[in-house]
């Protein structure tokens, strides 16, 4: 054996085999090298009974549907709400080019404005009625969010500003002027 003061001159000793002991007997007939891959595992657990269930989309069978809160169906209505925004906008600006034009007492435009704001709310209500109607009831989906009424709504304002535009006798003859060239 070497000089074991020394750290470099450690080496492992080899021990001969001894009868008898050698790789204890394994279980469910291990090989070893060889993975058990593919063989089926017993369940350890027993499954739970099924349940039936008819899917009705709002939970149990019977029981009524959850009522959402106030708060849920504002955020919902809006969602959307941009493209009412825009439209309101540009028919008040074309309202406002309208009245200016007209060079008189605004109270009768003014009365105008207010009027055709409440048809775009009316109207607005009516369109999220036709679609609890058709798309809740009927179809039976559930609306996410109020982007299609505010739609509709900024197009009829879009139309009600381009309207007040074609009163506008500048704004009228600015524009065949420059489609005539």
């Amino acid at each position: 054996m070497a000089d074991q003061t020394q750290p470099w001159a450690e080496r492992t000793v080899e021990v001969p085999p001894q009868a008898g002991v050698g790789v204890p007997p394994q279980r469910d007939g291990f090989r070893r090298g060889v993975a058990a891959v593919g063989q089926p595992r017993s369940p350890r657990t027993e499954p739970f009974p099924v349940v039936e269930h008819e899917p009705t989309g709002t939970g149990w069978p019977g029981e009524p549907a959850a009522r959402r809160s106030l708060s849920s169906r504002m955020a919902q209505l809006r969602v959307g709400g941009e493209w009412s925004a825009a439209g309101g906008l540009f028919a008040f600006v074309c309202w406002g080019i309208w009245a200016l034009s007209g060079q008189g007492d605004l109270s009768g435009p003014l009365l105008v404005l207010v009027l055709s704001l409440l048809v775009a709310v009316g109207l607005f209500a009516l369109f999220r009625l036709v679609g609890r109607l058709v798309l809740e009831r009927q179809l039976g989906r559930v609306r996410r969010s109020a982007r299609g009424a505010h739609l509709a709504t900024a197009v009829f304002l879009a139309g009600l500003g381009v309207a007040w535009l074609q009163q506008t006798e500048w704004v009228v003859s600015a524009w065949n002027w420059i489609s005539s060239n």
